[in-house]
Protein backbone atom coordinates (compact mmCIF):
# COMPACT_ATOMS: atom_id res chain seq x y z
CA UNK A 1 0.00 0.00 0.00
CA UNK A 2 1.13 3.39 -0.86
CA UNK A 3 2.36 4.65 2.68
CA UNK A 4 2.53 8.62 1.39
CA UNK A 5 -1.30 8.49 1.46
CA UNK A 6 -3.54 8.53 3.93
CA UNK A 7 -5.10 5.58 4.08
CA UNK A 8 -8.85 4.40 5.07
CA UNK A 9 -11.12 0.64 5.51
CA UNK A 10 -14.41 0.73 5.58
CA UNK A 11 -16.88 -2.54 6.60
CA UNK A 12 -20.63 -3.13 5.49
CA UNK A 13 -22.51 -6.06 7.40
CA UNK A 14 -26.19 -6.98 7.66
CA UNK A 15 -25.81 -8.46 11.06
CA UNK A 16 -29.65 -9.56 11.40
CA UNK A 17 -30.38 -7.77 14.53
CA UNK A 18 -27.67 -10.04 16.07
CA UNK A 19 -29.25 -13.47 14.96
CA UNK A 20 -27.58 -16.04 13.47
CA UNK A 21 -29.08 -17.08 10.40
CA UNK A 22 -31.61 -19.51 11.58
CA UNK A 23 -32.49 -17.15 14.32
CA UNK A 24 -31.73 -19.52 17.03
CA UNK A 25 -28.94 -17.99 18.44
CA UNK A 26 -27.92 -14.61 19.90
CA UNK A 27 -24.22 -13.81 18.67
CA UNK A 28 -24.21 -10.21 19.13
CA UNK A 29 -20.81 -10.49 21.10
CA UNK A 30 -19.43 -12.83 18.59
CA UNK A 31 -20.27 -10.58 15.92
CA UNK A 32 -17.80 -7.47 17.72
CA UNK A 33 -15.36 -9.66 18.29
CA UNK A 34 -15.01 -10.67 14.60
CA UNK A 35 -15.71 -7.27 13.16
CA UNK A 36 -12.92 -5.93 15.88
CA UNK A 37 -10.55 -8.39 14.21
CA UNK A 38 -10.58 -6.44 10.47
CA UNK A 39 -9.45 -3.45 12.50
CA UNK A 40 -11.63 -1.11 9.96
CA UNK A 41 -11.76 2.62 10.40
CA UNK A 42 -15.62 2.99 9.64
CA UNK A 43 -18.01 0.34 9.57
CA UNK A 44 -22.01 0.82 8.23
CA UNK A 45 -24.46 -1.86 10.12
CA UNK A 46 -28.18 -2.45 8.69
CA UNK A 47 -30.66 -4.51 10.72
CA UNK A 48 -29.48 -3.54 14.10
CA UNK A 49 -31.75 -3.03 16.39
CA UNK A 50 -31.68 0.30 18.97
CA UNK A 51 -34.62 -1.58 21.17
CA UNK A 52 -36.44 -4.68 21.87
CA UNK A 53 -38.25 -5.54 24.67
CA UNK A 54 -39.22 -9.03 24.10
CA UNK A 55 -35.29 -10.32 22.93
CA UNK A 56 -34.12 -8.67 26.38
CA UNK A 57 -36.53 -10.80 28.27
CA UNK A 58 -35.88 -13.90 26.33
CA UNK A 59 -32.38 -13.29 25.49
CA UNK A 60 -29.85 -14.49 28.59
CA UNK A 61 -27.28 -13.17 26.82
CA UNK A 62 -28.52 -9.91 26.39
CA UNK A 63 -26.95 -6.61 27.41
CA UNK A 64 -28.12 -2.90 28.73
CA UNK A 65 -26.38 -1.34 25.78
CA UNK A 66 -28.42 -0.18 22.52
CA UNK A 67 -26.98 -3.10 20.25
CA UNK A 68 -25.06 0.14 18.23
CA UNK A 69 -23.56 0.78 21.52
CA UNK A 70 -22.44 -2.40 22.10
CA UNK A 71 -20.46 -2.88 18.63
CA UNK A 72 -18.80 0.43 19.54
CA UNK A 73 -17.81 0.21 23.24
CA UNK A 74 -14.33 1.44 23.19
CA UNK A 75 -12.63 0.84 19.46
CA UNK A 76 -15.30 3.34 17.60
CA UNK A 77 -15.35 6.27 19.55
CA UNK A 78 -18.19 7.64 17.14
CA UNK A 79 -20.85 6.22 16.12
CA UNK A 80 -24.73 7.17 14.91
CA UNK A 81 -28.13 5.44 14.67
CA UNK A 82 -30.65 5.81 12.54
CA UNK A 83 -34.41 4.87 13.61
CA UNK A 84 -36.27 3.79 10.86
CA UNK A 85 -38.19 0.33 11.73
CA UNK A 86 -40.50 1.30 14.65
CA UNK A 87 -42.79 -1.43 16.49
CA UNK A 88 -44.53 -2.27 19.69
CA UNK A 89 -41.37 -3.95 21.33
CA UNK A 90 -38.67 -1.35 20.14
CA UNK A 91 -37.19 -0.29 16.36
CA UNK A 92 -34.27 -1.14 14.16
CA UNK A 93 -32.25 0.44 11.62
CA UNK A 94 -29.10 1.45 10.41
CA UNK A 95 -25.79 2.13 12.13
CA UNK A 96 -21.99 3.87 11.61
CA UNK A 97 -19.24 3.37 13.69
CA UNK A 98 -16.34 5.53 12.98
CA UNK A 99 -13.05 5.83 14.59
CA UNK A 100 -13.04 9.81 13.60
CA UNK A 101 -15.41 11.90 15.35
CA UNK A 102 -18.49 12.73 13.78
CA UNK A 103 -18.98 16.47 12.50
CA UNK A 104 -22.71 16.41 11.95
CA UNK A 105 -24.75 13.22 10.74
CA UNK A 106 -28.36 12.84 10.18
CA UNK A 107 -31.21 10.01 9.10
CA UNK A 108 -32.93 10.68 5.96
CA UNK A 109 -36.28 8.76 5.27
CA UNK A 110 -36.53 6.91 1.78
CA UNK A 111 -39.33 4.92 2.77
CA UNK A 112 -41.95 4.31 0.21
CA UNK A 113 -44.59 2.36 1.95
CA UNK A 114 -45.55 1.66 5.84
CA UNK A 115 -45.21 -1.48 5.44
CA UNK A 116 -41.01 -1.16 4.49
CA UNK A 117 -39.60 1.82 6.35
CA UNK A 118 -36.07 2.63 5.24
CA UNK A 119 -33.50 5.60 6.12
CA UNK A 120 -30.09 6.36 4.48
CA UNK A 121 -27.81 7.43 7.87
CA UNK A 122 -24.62 10.12 6.36
CA UNK A 123 -22.81 10.91 8.99
CA UNK A 124 -19.57 13.77 7.88
CA UNK A 125 -16.18 13.09 9.47
CA UNK A 126 -12.55 15.07 9.28
CA UNK A 127 -10.15 12.85 6.71
CA UNK A 128 -7.37 12.59 7.41
CA UNK A 129 -7.89 13.25 11.00
CA UNK A 130 -5.51 16.13 11.07
CA UNK A 131 -7.27 17.90 8.06
CA UNK A 132 -10.10 20.40 7.25
CA UNK A 133 -11.26 18.00 4.78
CA UNK A 134 -14.64 16.34 4.74
CA UNK A 135 -15.52 12.63 3.61
CA UNK A 136 -18.67 12.02 3.78
CA UNK A 137 -19.70 8.35 4.90
CA UNK A 138 -23.20 7.03 4.43
CA UNK A 139 -25.54 3.58 5.27
CA UNK A 140 -28.68 2.08 3.21
CA UNK A 141 -30.80 -0.59 3.70
CA UNK A 142 -33.19 -0.70 0.32
CA UNK A 143 -36.56 -2.61 0.82
CA UNK A 144 -37.23 -5.48 -2.01
CA UNK A 145 -39.74 -4.68 -4.48
CA UNK A 146 -38.14 -3.53 -7.80
CA UNK A 147 -40.33 -0.58 -7.88
CA UNK A 148 -39.58 0.59 -4.19
CA UNK A 149 -35.63 -0.08 -5.05
CA UNK A 150 -36.10 2.54 -8.03
CA UNK A 151 -37.97 5.56 -5.96
CA UNK A 152 -35.37 4.32 -3.81
CA UNK A 153 -32.33 5.31 -5.93
CA UNK A 154 -33.95 8.53 -7.10
CA UNK A 155 -33.77 9.48 -3.41
CA UNK A 156 -30.13 8.36 -3.12
CA UNK A 157 -29.17 10.18 -6.33
CA UNK A 158 -30.56 13.45 -5.16
CA UNK A 159 -28.63 13.01 -2.09
CA UNK A 160 -25.16 12.41 -3.74
CA UNK A 161 -26.35 15.63 -6.46
CA UNK A 162 -26.04 17.85 -3.23
CA UNK A 163 -22.76 16.75 -1.39
CA UNK A 164 -20.30 19.27 -2.81
CA UNK A 165 -17.73 17.38 -5.79
CA UNK A 166 -14.77 17.51 -4.23
CA UNK A 167 -15.76 16.12 -1.11
CA UNK A 168 -15.27 11.99 -1.15
CA UNK A 169 -18.00 9.88 -0.56
CA UNK A 170 -18.65 6.49 0.47
CA UNK A 171 -22.06 4.56 -0.09
CA UNK A 172 -22.25 1.14 2.06
CA UNK A 173 -24.94 -1.21 2.52
CA UNK A 174 -27.40 -4.15 1.67
CA UNK A 175 -28.94 -3.24 -1.65
CA UNK A 176 -31.09 -5.87 -1.91
CA UNK A 177 -30.19 -5.88 -5.69
CA UNK A 178 -29.62 -9.15 -6.99
CA UNK A 179 -30.35 -8.34 -10.65
CA UNK A 180 -28.07 -5.65 -10.67
CA UNK A 181 -30.67 -3.26 -11.89
CA UNK A 182 -30.33 0.10 -9.93
CA UNK A 183 -26.17 -1.02 -9.96
CA UNK A 184 -26.10 -0.04 -13.19
CA UNK A 185 -28.37 3.15 -12.21
CA UNK A 186 -25.98 4.44 -9.43
CA UNK A 187 -22.94 4.05 -11.54
CA UNK A 188 -24.24 5.81 -14.31
CA UNK A 189 -26.66 8.64 -13.11
CA UNK A 190 -25.07 9.36 -9.74
CA UNK A 191 -21.52 8.82 -11.36
CA UNK A 192 -20.39 6.51 -8.46
CA UNK A 193 -17.61 3.66 -7.92
CA UNK A 194 -18.66 0.49 -6.84
CA UNK A 195 -15.38 -1.39 -4.79
CA UNK A 196 -15.84 -4.96 -6.24
CA UNK A 197 -16.84 -4.22 -9.51
CA UNK A 198 -13.55 -1.83 -9.49
CA UNK A 199 -11.34 -4.75 -8.16
CA UNK A 200 -13.24 -7.84 -9.51
CA UNK A 201 -15.19 -6.45 -12.81
CA UNK A 202 -18.41 -7.27 -10.79
CA UNK A 203 -20.39 -6.86 -7.49
CA UNK A 204 -19.15 -9.84 -4.93
CA UNK A 205 -21.42 -12.30 -3.29
CA UNK A 206 -21.98 -11.84 0.04
CA UNK A 207 -25.38 -13.97 0.70
CA UNK A 208 -25.77 -16.10 1.78
CA UNK A 209 -23.14 -16.50 4.51
CA UNK A 210 -22.71 -20.27 4.51
CA UNK A 211 -21.98 -20.53 0.75
CA UNK A 212 -21.92 -16.94 -1.01
CA UNK A 213 -24.23 -16.62 -4.05
CA UNK A 214 -25.45 -12.86 -4.07
CA UNK A 215 -24.40 -10.08 -4.79
CA UNK A 216 -26.58 -7.84 -1.75
CA UNK A 217 -24.19 -5.69 -0.12
CA UNK A 218 -22.04 -3.17 -1.68
CA UNK A 219 -20.00 -0.45 -1.26
CA UNK A 220 -20.01 2.40 -3.76
CA UNK A 221 -17.88 5.87 -3.64
CA UNK A 222 -16.48 8.61 -5.30
CA UNK A 223 -13.09 10.97 -4.98
CA UNK A 224 -10.64 7.95 -3.47
CA UNK A 225 -8.67 5.79 -5.29
CA UNK A 226 -9.45 1.64 -4.22
CA UNK A 227 -6.49 -0.37 -3.24
CA UNK A 228 -8.49 -3.71 -1.79
CA UNK A 229 -11.86 -5.16 -1.84
CA UNK A 230 -12.89 -8.17 -0.16
CA UNK A 231 -15.83 -10.28 0.96
CA UNK A 232 -15.47 -11.17 4.63
CA UNK A 233 -16.33 -14.97 4.40
CA UNK A 234 -14.77 -18.38 6.12
CA UNK A 235 -16.38 -20.67 8.91
CA UNK A 236 -16.17 -17.75 11.57
CA UNK A 237 -18.47 -15.46 9.42
CA UNK A 238 -20.24 -18.30 8.35
CA UNK A 239 -21.70 -18.89 11.58
CA UNK A 240 -22.74 -15.40 12.63
CA UNK A 241 -25.23 -13.50 10.40
CA UNK A 242 -27.16 -14.22 7.03
CA UNK A 243 -24.86 -12.24 5.52
CA UNK A 244 -21.06 -12.07 4.67
CA UNK A 245 -19.74 -8.18 4.99
CA UNK A 246 -18.05 -6.96 2.89
CA UNK A 247 -15.00 -4.44 3.17
CA UNK A 248 -12.93 -2.01 1.22
CA UNK A 249 -9.21 -0.26 1.56
CA UNK A 250 -8.99 3.47 -0.26
CA UNK A 251 -6.39 6.17 -0.70
CA UNK A 252 -7.12 9.75 -0.58
CA UNK A 253 -7.30 10.37 -4.25
CA UNK A 254 -5.99 13.85 -4.92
Amino acid sequence: MNSSKPSISCLSYNIHKGFSASNSDYLLAEMRDAIRATNTDIVAIQEILGEHLGHAKAQPNWHDQAQFEFLADSVWRSYAYGKNAIYQEGHHGNALLSKFPFLEYANHDITQWRFSQRGLLHGVVNWPPESHRKLNIACVHLGFLPIEQWRQTRKIASWVSKIPDDEPLILMGDFNDWHHRIHRRLINDSKLKEAGTEHFGRPIASFPANKPKLALDRIYYRGLKLVKCEVQQGEVWSQLSDHCPISANFLLEN
